[in-house]
């Protein structure tokens, strides 16, 4: 009997992909906060968790190969369609959009985030450590 690990580990490990990757964008956001014209960009969770759990339901999604020697798209980063502007909370002279205390709760909360998702999967895999040497 072989052991899963998509089924073991459940959403958890994409959760800590996205939040990897949201971590990228919220920091990314922070170190442009006095760019002029910069538009601060996020990433909505909710949205992603669902495609995400949707994809597991029903299948992976599949591209078209057009050719025999075209690399298979399993495994793809979210682009750019997972990011969505922010909306100002109140205008800047310089057009940028980043308002650097939102952008640091948010990059906290993900962080937060991140580590339950870590404690997660490393609880998850200390079973399935013990449950392989029989204990």
């Amino acid at each position: 009997m072989s052991i899963s690990f998509d089924k073991a580990l459940g959403i958890h490990e994409k959760a800590l992909g996205f939040r990897a990757q949201r971590a990228e964008v919220l920091a990314n956001n922070i170190t442009n906060a006095d760019t002029p014209n910069y538009k601060a960009r996020d990433m909505d969770f909710s949205s992603v968790l669902a495609a995400e759990s949707d994809k597991q339901q029903n299948g992976r999604f599949a591209l078209d190969r057009t050719n025999t020697r075209h690399i298979d798209a399993q495994g793809l980063a979210m682009g750019d369609d997972a990011l969505k502007y922010r909306t100002p909370t109140q205008p800047s002279v310089d057009q940028n959009t980043v308002d650097a205390q939102v952008e640091q709760a948010n990059y906290t909360e993900n962080a937060i985030g991140f580590q339950a998702s870590f404690t997660l999967l490393n609880s998850k895999f200390k079973g399935l450590v013990s449950a392989l040497r029989g204990e």
